[in-house]
Order: structure tokens, then C-alpha cells, then sequence
């Protein structure tokens, strides 16, 4: 399907050859190693910790590399002793096929030279030849694989994915050793050169929609990229919306369950997510332990999320519609009550719901950004002596405190946290509807959503899509969790089966 030139020869898994940029310098190779010599302490001048170092055996050889990123015992035991005690190495083929490193480099691009040694590899120079070869010695610096910090959950793998991106990929052949898995490297960011890999089954995922992902991020031209969750805003058809269109996540078992269902994993250099995509708007409210759970405590836990949902976008705005326009739908023992909590507040109902939800906004905010053990005690603490110190002194009731807090509890049951801050924006709006024009300003809000949502795509899929359609294939996970058994093999991006070789089983077989 694609055709790669591929210039790097590795022992274990080739790898795309990344678009050579303009060049700053008139610089090129030479054959003569002091002009070599001469070139590149012209390049890395402004680099303390630039080393040149000239070997003699049966030729001369020039080793280059920057001290603080190689790996120094790996360079010193398998490059610089090799070549200065073994034999017939007159040429870079040759050198090539002794060095025992896993990443060798055969290239006489001058700029691409410069960008992997600052990457922490290795060029050595053959006196001669007006080409040599780079090897990777970059110094791995990489923390210890940890549980999920921001997933967590009970059953299921607890292993989370590192900033190291050839961790993360050796993570999914783990959990899926299958030969029908398939990569794409790329590079992206003028500056930064991060490295980009697209993971698919071939006999699941739709060969065009893996295409389009190339092409979507083949065409971007950025400066830097430092994170997957930049990546994801770039890819998205319809960054401004406030929805989230991607779905990043740290837990490996989470990026193995829509590569099975023919979605595409994308994993970038330096950041502990991968994105997964395409998806739906159903996609965000699943958490992959409800298939850990009996199919009926899966069933319970998602209808129970579904209705946190419901009542985070609605519950305040209810509130606002009923004491502003709609008295008559309030049970007449609550009247009451209600009108003794609301007899010392001097605002109206709208500017109450706005400045205690904007209270409770900035409890959450300040919890997340202080350290963790002072943030639980700050948003706890913070939230009651507030809430108790807004009713006494009249400014809101407790009514409203009660709602407004079960509003906010129930924005963040959703399993992605990018899904949780969208929602938690739209409230406002739909308060904001419900104050000026009453429940038809609800159902109002209702409807241009769920217009909103009908018209964003996915990677060019459609993003509200039906959870469930007359179509077999898209039966695999809708909003109601169904036994294994009943539960349909495809997912709604993956192939139609033409691809799919003949005997392969699928995961619930």
C-alpha cells in the first residue's frame, strides 16, 4: 500500500526514511577526513561537549558524537574497540555488516547527519570515502514502567505507558504479538524531529482511513512537536469545537482493545500517551473495564455513566428553568423548603448558578495544579467552609449547593478527561439558556448540540455516529454492554472482512 524508501538498515523492524530539509549551510561530505574534521567543529562549535576523536588501524577513522547524549560504555565496548581490533574495514559496507548495533545509518545527507547526532548517535568517517555511516548510541533515559496515574482502575493490566516511544511500541507487541501488526514511522517538527509511529492490524483496520492518517500528518508542517495531546489538536477536522475528537490515554490495555476493533494507534517520541482514533462521541463515555466486569455490572456501570452525564449538563439549568420561569413543576412539598433557602439570597436564580458554579470550577482547578496531597485537602476543606459560609451569609441556598455539587461529581464519572473538561464548558452555556428563555432555552440548547455533534467528523468519520445500526459489523460496542457472545466482531472503522485472510479468528472467539 505504501511505498517507503527506506535508508536505515536495522536487525529488527525497518523503518520510513524522514524528508531531508533545506539545508542552512553549503556544507557536504568529503572524503578527506581533517576537512571532515574542519566541518564539524565549524557545525557544533557552540557544543562543549562535542567530541572528535581520529582511530588509526588499517585506515584512518573519525568518530564524532556528543559526550552527555551517547551511551558511553556502549560506544566504547562495541564501536571504538572493533574498530581499533578488528580487521578488514576498509570500507562503510563493510563496517556495516560488523558493527553489532541495531540501528545502523548509510547516509551522505549533511543536514540529516546533523539532526541525529544531536539525537545522540554516532558518525564515524572512513578516511577516503566521501560518505561514512552513523549508528545509534543515544543514551536511554527513560523512568521504570508504572501503574496508571491518571486511569487507574481495579482489574485489568496495571501497566501504563513511558515517554520512551520504542517502550510503548515493544509494550504492544506484548500484548499483541501478531504479524498482521503493522507500522509507519514518520518524523514530525522542524526543530524537534520527533518520531511519530501509526500502529494498525492489517487485517483489521481500513486501508484508506490508515492512508488518510499519513496524509493528515505527512501534510502538517509544524516547528515542534513535544506531545501526543499536541498532535491530536492538530489532526482533528474541527479543532474549534469544544469537543474532543481524539482520545489519548496512557493505559496499554486501552490502545490494544481498538486496534483489535480496526482503529489506528499513533505513539509519539517523549510522550507517556498514544492516541487513538478514529472515534465516535459514544467511544469517550467507555471505560475498558466494563469488559473486565460481568457483562451485566458493565451494563450497570456505563447506563450509570451515561446518567451522570445527563445530570451534570442539565440538573443546574433545571434549577435555573424552574425557580425562573417554571414554578409550576416543582412538587409542591418542596416548595417550601425552597423558598426559605432562597428568602436571604438576593440574587436571581441564574446569577446564583453562575457564581457557585464558577466556585466550584475553581476549587477543582486549584486541586489539580497544587500537589497532590495538598490538593484533595484544599478541594475537600475548600468546599465545605465556602459552601457553609455562602449559605449563612445568604448568597446561596442549599439547594443549590446540593445540585451544583452533584453536577461537578458527575462530569468527572467520564473515563476521558478530555471529554470531562467539555463538558464542563458546555454547562455554562446551556445555564446560561435555561436563565434566558426557561425550558424552551434547554431544549434549544439540546438541539443546536446535537447539531454540533451531527456535523463534526472523525478523521473524515462520521462522529455521531449511531451506537447501533442495522449493519452487523457495527454492533461490536455500542452504548449497552452485551455478552461476548452476542456481541458482533467488527467495529464500525474496521474493514469489511475482503481483507481479512480466511481463518482468522477474532478476539472473543
Amino acid at each position: 500500500m505504501f511505498s517507503f524508501k527506506n535508508l536505515l538498515l536495522r536487525k529488527t523492524k525497518p523503518t520510513v526514511k524522514q524528508p531531508a530539509p533545506k539545508e542552512t549551510k553549503s556544507f557536504h561530505f568529503a572524503a578527506d577526513l581533517n576537512q571532515m574534521n574542519t566541518q564539524f567543529q565549524d557545525t557544533f562549535r557552540m557544543f562543549p561537549d562535542f567530541v572528535s576523536r581520529e582511530l588509526v588501524n588499517e585506515v584512518t577513522f573519525g568518530v564524532f558524537y556528543l559526550g552527555n547524549l551517547v551511551d558511553a560504555e556502549l560506544l566504547i565496548e562495541e564501536i571504538l574497540n572493533r574498530l581499533l581490533h578488528h580487521e578488514d574495514m576498509s570500507s562503510p559496507e563493510k563496517l556495516v555488516n560488523l558493527l553489532p548495533i541495531g540501528q545502523l545509518l548509510l547516509d551522505d545527507n549533511w543536514y540529516r547527519m546533523q539532526q541525529y547526532i544531536l539525537q545522540g548517535w554516532t558518525y564515524i568517517h572512513i578516511n577516503g570515502y566521501p560518505c561514512g555511516i552513523l549508528v545509534n548510541t543515544t543514551k536511554r533515559r527513560e523512568r521504570a514502567l508504572t501503574r496508571p496515574e491518571n486511569e487507574s482502575q481495579i482489574l485489568g493490566p496495571q501497566i501504563a505507558f513511558t515517554e520512551n516511544m520504542e517502550t510503548n511500541v515493544a509494550l504492544i507487541h506484548q500484548y499483541l504479538p501478531n504479524p498482521d501488526l503493522c507500522e509507519i514511522a514518520m518524523n514530525v517538527g522542524e526543530n524537534t524531529q520527533t518520531s511519530i509511529r501509526i500502529i494498525y492490524l492489517r487485517n483489521r483496520a481500513d486501508l484508506e482511513m490508515v492512508t488518510h492518517i499519513y496524509n493528515s500528518i505527512d501534510a502538517l508542517h509544524l516547528e515542534a512537536l513535544l506531545d501526543a495531546t499536541i498532535l491530536a489538536q492538530w489532526l482533528e477536522d474541527n479543532p474549534s469545537s469544544a469537543f474532543p475528537q481524539m482520545i489519548t490515554t496512557e493505559r496499554v490495555d486501552r490502545a490494544i482493545f481498538p486496534l483489535l476493533e480496526g482503529k489506528v494507534v499513533i505513539t509519539v517520541s517523549g510522550s507517556p500517551q498514544v492516541i487513538i482514533c478514529p472515534n465516535t462521541f459514544f467511544d469517550f463515555f467507555k471505560s475498558i473495564e466494563d469488559y473486565y466486569f460481568r457483562w451485566s455490572t458493565g451494563l450497570f456501570f456505563r447506563g450509570l455513566r451515561i446518567m451522570g452525564i445527563a445530570i451534570s449538563l442539565f440538573a443546574t439549568a433545571t434549577y435555573v428553568a424552574a425557580l425562573t420561569y417554571h414554578y409550576e413543576i416543582i412538587p409542591q412539598a418542596l416548595l417550601v423548603p425552597l423558598a426559605q433557602s432562597r428568602a436571604r439570597v438576593p440574587f436571581p436564580p441564574l446569577v446564583e448558578a453562575l457564581m457557585l458554579e464558577m466556585i466550584i470550577q475553581l476549587l477543582s482547578e486549584a486541586g489539580a495544579r497544587l500537589p497532590s496531597k495538598v490538593g484533595q485537602t484544599m478541594g475537600i476543606v475548600g468546599g465545605i467552609v465556602i459552601g457553609q459560609a455562602a449559605v449563612q451569609a445568604g448568597f446561596t441556598s442549599n439547594i443549590l449547593i446540593i445540585i451544583v455539587a452533584l453536577s461537578a461529581l458527575s462530569s468527572f464519572i467520564t473515563p476521558v478527561f478530555a471529554m470531562a473538561n467539555a463538558i464542563r464548558i458546555i454547562r455554562f452555556p446551556i445555564i446560561l439558556s435555561a436563565g434566558i428563555m426557561g425550558g424552551l432555552g434547554i431544549v434549544v440548547s439540546v438541539a443546536l448540540l446535537i447539531l454540533h455533534l451531527l456535523r463534526q467528523s472523525s478523521l473524515g468519520q462520521p462522529y455521531f455516529y449511531p451506537p447501533y445500526t442495522i449493519e452487523n459489523k457495527n454492533n461490536r460496542d455500542g452504548l449497552i454492554r452485551v455478552p461476548y457472545k452476542l456481541a458482533s466482531k467488527r467495529s464500525v472503522f474496521a474493514n469489511t472482512g475482503e481483507n481479512t485472510p480466511k481463518g482468522t479468528k477474532d478476539i472473543d472467539e
